[in-house]
């Protein structure tokens, strides 16, 4: 066998198992710790109920805070 035939071989064997790594990494348990981290991590988050009136006033505060410009005083320049 040839160098380049070895490596033809090995470039389409790393192609399937990137292809297929999905369905492989659960199988072979690679993937556990990364989600018992996961599964930490989100332990102390929490659903947020809905806070639509606060938002609302909050978002009309801003718009009346934010500045205007008068069109007449800017044709005047």
């Amino acid at each position: 066998m040839s160098l380049f035939a070895v490596f033809l071989f090995l470039a389409a064997v790393g192609l399937v198992v990137a292809a297929e790594w999905p369905r492989i990494a659960p199988r072979i348990g690679i993937d556990s710790s990364t989600r018992r981290v996961r599964k930490r991590r989100k332990s102390h988050l929490r659903v947020v109920e809905n806070d639509t009136d606060d938002f609302a006033r909050a978002v009309e505060r801003d718009l009346a805070n934010l500045p205007t410009i008068d069109p007449r005083e800017r044709r005047k320049n």
